[in-house]
């Protein structure tokens, strides 16, 4: 039997890109205040890799970076760097502290690093890096949130209308069932009911049942044991068909609304796609558009999605 693997990393990375002003109110809130959002923030992986790149041998890549503009001083900018950790490494605040000068590397320009630490040991909280030859000293101190904690505050996560209080929940309950994945069905299923009871906009609730599904991997058994479920509350509630195919339709229009919804995910990751690329997915066929969205977690970037495009064309 082939081992389920739970699918942490992408699918935070994924929801941090799509809603990165949700993320910041809930779990950063002072850094939320600091930032204009009438000004879209401006994704910098692309100009990190290059930098980071330049180093032979370099095995280090960030997760998210995002320039953001402050709301007391609209002409002036900084960095944002964000790390979803969910393992315990032992080197993980060097390793941040590189990517922080890195990044200060783009155009010297203040760099804030703030961490999401999803590992399943309660003690291991690293905040800081620092090393000293002789009376020079250097520091970094970085902001980290411990997801284990909101385990002793779930009634809150419950009540909370944010997309990451749903986030945390399938993250504890994957965490705690990785050896019992009847359980992890279980859990799967309550918090897919309360993503339909919180009131998201139709395109949330695709978009986070998707990750939702992602991230709390099950048997196929299992899965379709799910799926079956979802049907039927689809049925009652009279709500568009959700799967991890993304199915967004069951009578005429169905292949147009994937199109449209693949491209506001792009969108939203990547900021303005070319006409060209929207050309292309509009000519992908059904089965395509079902395998784009399988891997759209998995495109990092603007490149990767035009390559994946690309590798299509002649079948078009």
């Amino acid at each position: 039997m082939s081992r389920i693997t739970a699918n942490y990393d992408e699918t935070w990375k994924e929801a941090v890109s799509l809603y990165l002003p949700s993320f910041l109110s809930f779990f950063f809130p002072q850094v939320y205040q600091l930032i204009d959002w009438t000004k879209t923030p401006e994704s910098q992986e692309q100009e990190v890799r290059r930098i980071t790149s330049s180093r032979k041998g370099n095995k280090y890549v960030t997760d998210k970076i995002f320039k953001v503009w402050l709301l007391q001083d609209p002409t002036k900018y900084f960095y944002l760097h964000i790390e979803i950790q969910c393992q315990y490494q032992a080197n993980f605040s060097k390793r941040l502290y590189i990517y922080n000068y890195r990044i200060y590397n783009i155009d010297f320009h203040n760099v804030l690093s703030l961490v999401i630490l999803g590992d399943n040991r309660p003690s291991w909280r690293p905040n800081s890096y620092q090393y000293e030859v002789l009376s020079n000293e250097v520091t970094l101190n970085f902001h980290s949130v411990k997801l284990l904690d909101y385990k002793l505050r779930w009634a809150e996560l419950e009540k909370s209308d944010n997309i990451f209080a749903i986030m945390i929940m399938a993250h504890l309950k994957t965490l705690a069932t990785t050896r019992n994945l009847a359980k992890r069905a279980k859990w799967k299923w309550a918090i897919i009911q309360k993503i339909y009871e919180r009131g998201f906009s139709e395109r949330d609730i695709v978009i986070l049942f998707n990750i939702i599904d992602s991230m709390m991997a099950l048997s196929e058994s299992l899965q379709a044991d799910l799926m079956k479920k979802v049907n039927r509350l689809e049925q009652e509630r009279i709500m568009p068909l959700v799967s991890p195919s993304v199915k967004l339709a069951k009578k005429q229009g169905e292949q147009e609304c994937k199109q449209d919804l693949i491209i506001k995910v792009f969108s939203q990751r990547f900021g303005v796609i070319e006409q060209i690329l929207i050309e292309q997915i509009r000519k992908l066929s059904d089965e395509q558009l079902e395998e784009l969205t399988n891997v759209w977690l998995t495109l990092a970037n603007i490149t990767e999605l035009e390559r994946w495009l690309q590798s299509r064309i002649k079948s078009v």
